[in-house]
């Protein structure tokens, strides 16, 4: 259980509750020195923890001794509450409800669901992590039907990330894949689609995923499509919180997404047709392409990294204490004209088909941090290396063009 807990109370309740982990995140920030100004983001922290700041860092004042003497506090006051319950261990409180009492004056019994006898089980069974005979099964499976579309449903969670680890764990054992993983995809994904994806490992979908597409992605492929009628409508294929943590790949969705799409992306590119609020957040690296609508403070915290947006959707929703808006150059152009090809080869995006038959420059700008460092170059170098040349682009069947209204609903 992790937030907000401070006191051994609040670790006793907890663990009645059904906790068995505890997170202390606040409580060890205070232990050495936080004053809760609450302005991390803002690199003025008072007390030299949340900041580059040089003159505000001098002022940090913790040491690790405090946080030992914190836990060590914490961990004698735990005891002492243990021994006056009776208990010997935290697992031994799990789920004595009759213990807890409502500060509202109700039964405990009718606010927390209990079973008949007062008691749940004092502890689960926890479950075995797959083992690597039967990964190893798993992966072979997987490659016998990369020609056939597997359906998919959102109980199926983290597909692609045993994939991905079987594929590391032979690699490291000397024994080589031959050719790439490529499995297609028919429903609405689970959480974590594609999560932590390795490079030479392509994952398709029709339909629609949850949160955390391609979480940690480390250089595999997703694409996301849901046929050119959703694309045009500008449908939202992908949950929330998208490429967190991504450091390498590529990613394509042939419609919208949610919010806080590629936070703390670090190196991967995504081409996407639209995005909630809070997009690009704390972004340090990679390459982002929207071409749709964007949501509200966007850019906040990004420090690396380019994003390229529709002219016609950058006003008044980017965070300008952190990013800038500029004219892309020739080269960028060209880039991003690649970047496009991919998209269409994929999803056969339709948004990217026509943008690709302008002959003028492409109606996009260059959204980069206010502090900038390196070269354009540098950015777009890695992402460049992941593209493959193609003799022919797949192009997006034109059964009805897409309207200017469309390109920027």
């Amino acid at each position: 259980m992790d937030g907000g807990l401070k006191f051994a109370r609040d670790v006793v309740l907890a663990a009645i509750l059904g906790a068995d982990e505890f997170g202390f995140g606040t409580a060890s920030l205070l232990a050495i020195g936080c004053v809760m100004a609450r302005q991390c983001h803002l690199n003025t922290c008072p007390v030299g923890i949340a900041t580059q700041d040089e003159t505000l860092r001098a002022r940090f004042q913790g040491k690790p001794e405090m946080v030992i003497a914190y836990f060590r506090s914490l961990a004698e006051e735990v005891r002492k509450r243990l021994a006056q319950l009776g208990a010997r261990s935290l697992s031994e409180l799990t789920g004595w409800y009759d213990r807890l009492g409502a500060r509202s004056g109700m039964d405990p019994f009718l606010v927390v669901p209990i079973s008949p006898s007062n008691r749940v089980a004092p502890q689960q069974e926890p479950g075995l992590h797959i083992a690597a005979l039967e990964d190893s099964i798993h992966f072979n499976a997987s490659l016998a039907l990369q020609n056939e579309p597997q359906p998919i449903q959102n109980s199926d969670r983290s597909v692609g990330t045993g994939l991905s680890g079987e594929l590391m764990r032979r690699l490291k054992n000397g024994q080589p894949v031959d050719g790439e993983i490529s499995q297609e995809f028919r429903g609405a994904a689970g959480q974590s689609f594609g999560a932590f994806l390795a490079a030479g490992v392509t994952l398709k979908l029709h339909g629609e995923a949850n949160d955390y597409v391609g979480k940690g992605l480390s250089g595999g492929t997703i694409a996301i499509t849901a046929g050119l009628a959703a694309s045009r409508r500008g449908d939202v294929l992908a949950g929330n919180t998208v490429l967190y943590g991504a450091t390498s790949g590529q990613l394509f969705v042939a419609g919208r997404a949610g919010e806080r799409f590629a936070v703390r992306n670090s190196g991967a590119l995504a081409v996407v047709e639209g995005v909630g609020q809070h997009g690009c957040e704390y972004m340090t690296g990679g390459v982002v392409v929207i071409l749709g609508p964007l949501g509200l403070n966007f850019g906040s915290g990004m420090t690396g990294g380019l994003a390229y947006v529709l002219r016609a959707e950058a006003e008044d929703v980017l965070h300008r204490d952190f990013v800038t808006l500029a004219e892309i150059d020739s080269h960028e152009e060209n880039w991003l004209r690649r970047a496009l090809e991919e998209h269409v080869h994929f999803t056969a995006s339709p948004r990217a088909a026509r943008l690709l038959s302008r002959r003028e420059v492409l109606p996009l700008l260059r959204v980069q941090p206010v502090h900038f460092q390196g070269t354009f170059e540098a950015a777009w170098s890695p992402v460049l290396a992941q593209f493959k040349r193609r003799h022919e682009i797949l192009p997006a069947p034109m059964a009805a063009p897409i309207s200017q209204s469309a390109m920027h609903a």
